[in-house]
């Protein structure tokens, strides 16, 4: 999933070894003025309401929709899926009675599934699943998670997934795939209710507006009462919850805002229980907070070039390639993590982050693309090469910088996160060494988000925490017809000549990664991939992400998974 914030981390004492999905704004960030205490904060003690701020105005929180791991989160606290993690991070059932029953072959699971009930009193059964997963498939839904089905057979244009009673589901799969029931506890695999779903389908919104405005029946731990869009939401427990007694806490309610220096100074006043972010400049002074918390995620903070942009209509493949791998060369990763991570994050030198499972027993084994521990002034002469096979000539300042002739002018977009700014600022000047004019455009998530995916920009901030712990879904999302191919691999290749020509054979790749049942070969399958997307240069990682979050004292049960999930329904408030 796309990842808002810079920074997602697991609390220490949490057992870690699973992966995590995509993101939106996190990070350190920047803020002044803040009261600089490393004691526990004012706290609230309304028992009753848990106050809190993860972001700013959701993407979207339709399952089939959202892309980003904020959405996720407001999911998976008014939703219930098959399979769910505890707080130990272990997956356990959710509304699925039991783990699944698996052919000798592994390609047929059989689920039998809890008497549990919609928000409204009506039963939730096996054909709410059946209904709610093709509707992801189905192209007028327009999911940008809908390739996560690829693995379930098809009957004609639909998924070989059939209730054969009201409590029982049947899934085919194409082949066995090692990272099937992560995929269950996957917010897009969660259930929608039809009736809703289908009357707010329009010629405009294909989709359905079911979701855009709050009172919508869905059955997890809380319904979503009130929304005041770019404000606020307010959701209050669901009383048809099947683990409704587990429950304590009646309301949550969330500030939407990515003003990190806002939600801080809220969060110190005893406003907010919890923040997913905290300023920059409060890093150092609140690491020894006993409410602060640090968490390992599995995912990648990265940078991404739009391979058809203009700025690579006059060259050749390789030379786009060479001049994105100048670019590549001129970040100074660690300067980031030090100045504006602030929490040891490592700087990535892949794509694919350490810790992953390779899906055979064991660690997929990272391979290193480039030297991310050197400094941006340790590569200039290297980037300046690569540079003058693009076509371009540098006059020496004298000062240790060039002047690029002819002049190297483009945009980088990226939503409004101070964190995010200061990171960008770094890569500014770092580019700036050989003469660059790298201009700073920030835009709201939503609108980042959509333009991304419509291959609007240039030169992107991105960030994606794994959905599951295997490397295939850190490959998966740059298929051609992937929702997630925000670099526009593979699409109007004709018109852009420039852009990697190859991406067919990618395609094939990810498809063979997909269906193969020899597990060790798939091993090597997916290194071919990773070597193939950094091969064009397009995906310019910085670091592997870690989370930083802070909750009161006075806060039990909050807890989070690798994923970037935070779950808050088990939570109690002394």
């Amino acid at each position: 999933m796309k990842k808002k914030l810079l920074a997602l981390v697991l609390a220490s004492a949490m057992a870690l070894g699973l992966a995590a999905c995509g993101s939106t704004n996190k990070g350190g960030s920047s803020a002044s003025g803040s009261a600089k205490s490393t004691k526990a904060t004012t706290q609230n003690h309304d028992t009753d309401v848990l106050n809190l701020n993860i972001a700013s105005e959701p993407q979207s929180i339709d399952p089939a929709l959202n892309t980003a791991v904020d959405g996720g989160i407001l999911i998976v606290n008014s939703f219930a899926g098959l399979y769910t993690y505890d707080s130990d991070q272990k997956l356990t059932p959710d509304v699925a009675d039991g783990m699944p029953q698996v052919s000798d072959d592994k390609t047929e699971y059989t689920i039998k599934l809890k008497k549990t009930k919609w928000s409204n009193g009506e039963p939730l059964t096996a054909n709410d699943f059946v209904y709610s997963w093709n509707r992801v498939i189905d192209k007028k839904t327009a999911s940008g998670y809908a390739y996560l089905f690829d693995i379930i057979a098809r009957k004609g244009d639909k998924l070989d997934v059939e209730a054969t009673d009201d409590y029982t589901l049947k899934i085919k799969l194409t082949n066995p795939c090692p990272y099937f029931n992560d995929l269950l506890a996957f917010p897009t695999f969660f259930p929608v209710y039809q009736k809703e779903v289908d009357a707010s389908v329009t010629d405009k919104v294909p989709a359905g507006t079911w979701s855009q405005e709050a009172g919508f029946v869905s059955n997890g731990a809380y319904t979503l009462k009130e929304w005041k869009h770019d404000e606020s939401m307010v959701y209050v427990k669901n009383p048809n919850y099947y683990n409704a007694d587990k429950v304590k806490i009646k309301e949550l309610h969330f500030m939407l805002s990515a003003q990190d220096t806002t939600t801080y100074a809220a969060y110190n006043k005893g406003d907010l229980d919890f923040i997913d972010t905290v300023p920059n400049d409060e890093i150092k002074t609140v690491k020894d907070n006993p409410e602060f918390n640090i968490m390992d995620n599995l995912g990648t903070y990265y940078l991404a070039f739009n391979v058809n942009a203009d700025l690579f209509k006059n060259m050749s493949e390789q030379q786009a390639k060479d001049f994105r791998h100048a670019i590549c060369l001129l970040i100074d990763r660690q300067y980031i993590i030090d100045t504006v991570g602030q929490t040891e994050q490592v700087a990535a030198d892949s794509f694919i982050p350490a810790g992953m499972s390779d899906g055979n027993g064991g660690e997929f084994k990272n391979k290193s693309y480039y030297d991310a521990t050197k400094t941006g002034q340790d590569s200039v002469e290297e980037a300046k090469k690569l540079l003058e096979g693009c076509g371009y000539k540098f006059t020496d300042n004298g000062d240790g910088t060039y002047k690029c002739d002819p002049a190297i002018s483009f945009q980088y977009v990226l939503n409004d996160d101070s964190g995010h700014k200061k990171i960008a600022e770094s890569i500014q000047q770092d580019l700036s060494a050989l003469g660059i004019d790298m201009q700073i455009q920030t835009e709201d998530w939503k609108v980042l988000i959509a333009d991304r995916q419509k291959g609007n920009f240039t030169f992107a901030r991105e960030g994606w925490l794994a959905d599951y712990n295997d490397p295939i879904n850190m490959l998966e999302m740059f298929a051609t017809d992937s929702g997630n191919n925000d670099s526009q691999f593979g699409r109007d290749m004709d018109k852009h000549p420039s852009a990697p020509q190859n991406w067919a054979d990618y395609d094939k790749l990810i498809k063979q990664i997909r269906t193969s049942t020899d597990f060790a070969s798939r091993v090597d399958l997916m290194h071919q991939a990773e070597d193939m997307l950094m091969d064009t240069w397009a995906v310019i990682p910085i670091y592997y992400y870690n989370d930083i979050y802070m909750v009161k004292g006075n806060v039990k049960g909050v807890y989070g998974t690798v994923y970037g999930m935070k779950y808050f329904m088990y939570a109690t408030k002394s």
